[in-house]
């Protein structure tokens, strides 16, 4: 991905999806039920104030790390742990490993950020219900979707860096 595009469309992710928390985060009740068991019966609650603010920094903060990182390694190369190492950062390749590198961090960031998004949307919808309760199988569901993007991101990362 090309950074003077991705980091304006990871930009406009993150304002997106923060702007979605804060939105829908006016239809919660005084104390948002905040976290769930595995069976999806609520077990934690927070004041709405402090889960709005907390859920709008984490769908920010969080997928800036993925979108920051590669970044930061690259700038002495010794933090990347890539197949094939030498070929690909010797000099006359750097550059594009590099780019390639920060690029597919943005791609993961956009991917981390739409699927805390969503996790807030059934955390919404679970306190819509008396007595609050997470769709079990929206968030399973959610969560494979996420794992395979996941591998799929993997995939190409390793192949990109597999053979010389």
């Amino acid at each position: 991905m090309n950074l003077r595009v991705g980091m304006p469309a990871l930009a406009f992710v993150l304002a997106s999806v923060a702007a979605y928390v804060g939105w829908t985060s006016q239809e919660l009740p005084p104390v948002v039920a905040s976290h769930f068991s595995f069976s999806g019966v609520a077990d934690g609650f927070t004041p709405r104030g402090a889960y709005t603010a907390l859920m709008i920094a984490l769908v920010v903060f969080i997928p800036l790390v993925p979108a920051i990182l590669p970044g930061a390694l690259a700038r002495n190369g010794a933090g990347l742990n890539i197949p094939n190492r030498e070929f690909w950062l010797a000099p006359e390749r750097r550059a594009a490993t590099l780019a390639f590198m920060r690029g597919h961090g943005l791609w993961l960031a956009g991917a981390l950020a739409l699927f805390m998004g969503y996790n807030h949307g059934l955390t919404v919808r679970a306190n819509a219900l008396e007595p609050p309760a997470l769709p079990s199988g929206g968030f399973y569901a959610g969560m494979a979707i996420f794992l395979g993007v996941v591998a799929a991101w993997l995939w190409v990362l390793l192949a990109r860096f597999r053979k010389p």
